[in-house]
């Protein structure tokens, strides 16, 4: 194990599949001479040339349709978007191309590719570059949908993301690049897809995220066990399709509660998905209504000040524990 920076994880599995697979390749705006935005192709230019690091023009749907092209025909493209709001010029390529590929082909064709990049709120950067979009493209078979919450999961799927044979959305958190934590060195570690994980054990209430609201979470819990002896169990989801609830509802039998915390807007969100899951199949053994915690349904504002009211953070996350406990 060794402590590396969530962009610097990510930066490494790359590598390790450039390495390891000559038909990995990556392309994107600003990505080769610029060494791109938030620096996580740095080097690799020199490293592996022109022909498996590919600068694009500005051109979305484009980059995205070339790579189904080249996924079908047995090379492994990473798509690199400079935020994952530009994706949305590459739609009709991403939804109605390389999510049905294998459906249109009766499973005879395979679309190896990965469409990775920051989403979220950063810092001041207003409502076209702080969306978020696991609802968005969770909605859609076809596709796997990842977002997750740690430098060593970040690695560990990505590789995973890198050798399957489906394509991948591959959700950044932009907030989440300086972050550090412990990764493992071995090249062969991965992490599959479709297994959620219990971050924090705990007897008292079940908070569901993923992603950088994870993060959050965490630190919400800590607070709750410390200044009020409540003892949360926090459960990263990791993927959002597939999307495994089993630790989910093994921690609502034993804790009777549960909050979902999400970035983006309330209204048809990923946590209205999760809550009306956890409502359906453990509703017997719920003691209160499940809560959500989200984002305000209002464009991001670049006022910094107006920024921090539209995204959630950690006191609405102890408020709606408090809620489902029934202690305010």
């Amino acid at each position: 194990m060794a402590e590396k920076s969530y962009r610097d994880a990510i930066r490494e599995a790359m590598i390790e599949e450039m390495d390891r697979d000559p038909n990995v390749l990556i392309m994107g705006e600003d990505i080769g001479v610029y060494e791109g935005t938030f620096r996580i192709t740095a080097g690799m230019l020199k490293k592996y040339g022109s022909k498996r690091v590919i600068d694009t023009p500005i051109a979305e749907a484009g980059m995205a349709g070339t790579a189904v092209g080249m996924a079908m025909l047995g090379l492994r493209p990473i798509v690199e978007m400079m935020t994952m709001n530009f994706a949305i010029v590459a739609a009709d390529q991403i939804l109605n191309h390389a999510a049905k590929v294998r459906y249109f082909s009766g499973g005879q064709v395979d679309v190896p590719m990965v469409i990775r990049g920051p989403q979220g709120a950063g810092v001041q950067l207003s409502a076209q570059h702080s969306q978020t979009f696991e609802a968005f493209y969770g909605h859609f078979p076809g596709l796997a949908v990842v977002a997750p919450a740690t430098p060593a999961d970040a690695k560990g799927m990505l590789k995973t993301a890198v050798r399957g044979k489906d394509p991948v959305i591959f959700l950044e958190s932009a907030a989440l690049y300086g972050m550090k934590g412990e990764v493992p060195e071995d090249p062969d570690f991965t992490v599959p897809f479709g297994e959620s994980r219990v971050a924090r054990e705990g007897s008292d209430v079940t908070i569901v995220s993923y992603g950088r609201m994870l993060q959050l979470s965490l630190v919400a819990a800590e607070k709750l066990s410390k200044e009020e002896g409540i003892e949360a169990e926090v459960i990263d989801l990791r993927s959002i399709r597939p999307l495994d609830l089993v630790p989910t509802y093994a921690s609502v039998a034993r804790t009777h509660r549960a909050v979902v915390v999400q970035e983006q807007w309330k209204p048809f969100g990923a946590a209205a998905e999760i809550a009306a899951s956890i409502t359906e199949e453990m509703f017997d053994e719920l003691d209160a209504p499940v809560a959500r915690v989200t984002g305000e349904d209002v464009p991001m504002p670049y006022a910094r000040n107006l920024e921090l009211l539209a995204t959630p953070h950690e006191p609405q996350i102890i408020g709606a524990v408090r809620r489902v406990m029934y202690r305010e």
